[in-house]
């Protein structure tokens, strides 16, 4: 698929969901607001409080996945 296309789609979203690793190794996902900004394919910026507990989780582990999709029509 071409990345303009996926771009052009994530831009468009308005939810996503976040997904941090936890103290134990597991997955930790919630939705979020649209990324406040997005420099391509490569850099996602959201907002949150700096003591949330996804703060926590990404300042011990970076490692993230970020999910965008389209609700049915």
């Amino acid at each position: 698929m071409d990345l303009r296309v996926i771009e052009k789609f994530v831009n468009r979203q308005k939810v996503s969901f976040i997904c941090s690793i936890d103290e134990n190794g597991f997955p930790n996902v919630k939705a979020m607001l649209k990324p406040r900004k997005v420099n391509g394919l490569k850099e996602f910026y959201f907002s949150t409080n700096t003591s949330s507990l996804r703060v926590k989780q990404f300042r011990s582990n970076p490692n993230a996945s970020i999910y965008f999709y389209r609700k049915g029509l």
